[in-house]
C-alpha cells in the first residue's frame, strides 16, 4: 500500500528524489499519517533517516543528513517526498517509506504501520 520509487545510481555530490505514494486503504487516511524514510545499508541494520508530521510542519532528520536531505509530502496525491542533495557513498542503501497511524518516537521502525517494497540508492565515489 505504499510504493518507494526513484532510486537509481548516482556520483557522489550528485542528487536523487524519491517519492513514495500511497494506495489502497492506506490512501485513505494518508494526510493523517506520520510518514517517514529509513535506510538499511549493506550488513547494516535499517536506520532512521527522516520524518515529517501530517501537515508537513514539523520534520525530523537523523544528524547524518541534516542540510542535505529534505522530506516533503503532498497530502493532494498521498505522496512523500525525500530530496537527496549532496550524496555521499555512505548514503548507499534500500531506502524504505514508512507511515504511522500513531507515534510514540518517529525514530524507531517499531512505530511504524505501513512499509514500502524498498528502492536501491547506489552512490559512486
Amino acid at each position: 500500500q505504499l510504493q518507494a520509487s526513484g532510486g537509481g545510481v548516482v556520483q557522489a555530490g550528485g542528487s536523487l528524489r524519491l517519492s513514495c505514494a500511497a494506495s489502497g486503504r492506506t490512501s485513505n487516511s494518508f494526510s493523517r499519517y506520520v510518514a517517514g524514510w529509513f535506510r538499511q545499508a549493506p550488513g547494516k541494520e535499517r536506520e532512521f533517516v527522516a520524518a515529517i508530521g501530517w501537515s508537513g510542519t514539523f520534520t525530523y532528520y537523523t544528524d547524518s543528513v541534516k542540510g542535505r536531505f529534505t522530506i516533503s509530502r503532498d497530502n493532494t496525491k498521498n505522496t512523500e517526498y525525500l530530496q537527496m542533495s549532496s550524496l555521499k557513498p555512505e548514503d548507499t542503501g534500500v531506502y524504505y517509506c514508512a507511515a504511522a497511524t500513531s507515534l510514540s518516537d518517529y525514530r524507531l521502525g517499531s512505530s511504524y504501520d505501513y512499509w514500502g517494497q524498498g528502492t536501491q540508492v547506489t552512490v559512486s565515489s
